[in-house]
């Protein structure tokens, strides 16, 4: 799961959202000096890479793309699933799409004093600059930030262009999606580990 999912899994606070979000950040961060609530955030958001990449059914998703993109198809399907919820959200989720993005770009906003790290900040700063997910509805914006991801890696690689490979799976990986995120869903509120 990518950024947006992760803070749908999580409850509507600005240290879930935090927490929820470093995952992502928290190379070098040591979790036991956090505040209890933005660590708890942090280990839902790890559970639930978890649980996601130990799945049979994300496992299966993974062997669409070609050999020349393998490697990096957790990383595509990360981005694609938020895009996935996004277009499927009356499936899954009360409340309007709008709305519960501006809640969480306001939480980011009031949580920047807590992240740890300056990457953490200017990233999710640029998440509200450039309404990052408000932008995951289009397809062609998924494919700018899988490229993006491709430009930073630090050595040679084929993942530019992994659209491609999400487009010609679209069925499949849709059908795999819709299957598994319930279950995902349903996994984090039995762990409750940020009750």
């Amino acid at each position: 799961m990518n950024y947006f999912a992760h803070l749908v899994l999580s409850r509507p606070t600005v240290e879930s959202t935090v927490g929820n979000l470093l995952g992502d950040f928290a190379r070098g961060v040591d979790p036991a000096a956090l505040p209890a609530p933005v660590r708890a955030g942090l280990l839902n958001h790890r559970e639930v890479d978890r649980f996601t990449d130990s799945h049979p059914l994300v496992r299966e998703m993974k062997q669409c793309f070609s050999r020349k993109r393998r490697r990096f198809a957790g990383i595509a399907l990360d981005i694609y699933f938020d895009h996935l919820l996004i277009e499927h959200w009356q499936k899954f989720e009360q409340g309007a799409l709008d709305e519960v993005i501006t809640g969480f770009y306001q939480r980011m906003e009031a949580g920047q004093s807590m992240m740890p790290g300056e990457n953490m900040r200017r990233v999710t700063r640029r998440m509200i600059e450039y309404d990052w997910f408000g932008s995951y509805r289009d397809v062609d914006a998924i494919a700018e930030s899988l490229d993006r991801v491709a430009g930073r890696v630090r050595f040679a690689n084929d993942f530019d262009n992994a659209i491609e490979e999400l487009q010609r799976n679209h069925n499949s990986i849709c059908d795999g999606f819709l299957e598994f995120y319930p279950q995902l869903r349903r996994h984090v509120a039995e762990q409750a580990i940020e009750r």
